[in-house]
């Protein structure tokens, strides 16, 4: 091994530990979205890092970012952790209303939006979810959800011009997706 490895190695660990300061509260929110459970998302988050971590030498970037990389580890994590029978539940609401946290009537009114674009977001496909998680939760570029998900950046476009659209004609009331 040359001389150069290590050197390599402090690199990756330096934007791992960068990415972890400012994309594990994105993560958690994209996993919690995806299986609504709030533990289980800063369990799976973490997780996310652990496996980093594992796979920080055999990572090259190769056309995907880390943060893309490490999103990529965390849609694996929710794909796993649902085939195994976990099941979704809604996403917590005291997170959600935290930050808006006004008086009774504005936390009222707020919980009923959530909830109605929780039951809505329920009735999308698991891709379109996926990519409206990732977009709008997870912060990322169609081209880097589209590395995630396997797709082009053009198809992540189209999906999610798709699930907004179905998202809208469910929460005006309208058809089905």
């Amino acid at each position: 091994m040359g001389t150069g490895a290590p050197e390599a190695r402090r690199r990756k660990e330096e934007a791992l530990a960068s990415l972890f300061e400012t994309h594990y509260e994105r993560i958690v929110r994209y996993i919690a979205a995806r299986i609504g459970k709030g533990e289980d998302a800063e369990d799976l988050a973490s997780q996310v890092f652990v496996r980093a971590v594992e796979a920080l030498d055999s990572y090259e970037e190769r056309g995907l970012p880390m943060q893309a990389w490490l999103f990529r580890i965390a849609h694996n994590l929710v794909v796993d952790f649902l085939r195994r029978g976990a099941h979704r539940q809604t996403v917590p609401m005291d997170e959600m209303l935290a930050a808006g946290a006004g008086g009774p009537e504005e936390t009222v009114t707020l919980r009923l939006q959530v909830e109605m674009v929780a039951a809505a977001m329920g009735e999308l496909t698991p891709a379109q979810r996926d990519v409206l998680a990732l977009r709008a939760l997870g912060g990322l570029t169609s081209e880097q959800a589209g590395k995630v998900l396997g797709k082009t950046a053009g198809a992540v476009r189209e999906m999610q011009s798709s699930a907004l659209k179905s998202l809208r004609r469910l929460l005006e009331g309208g058809d089905r997706p």
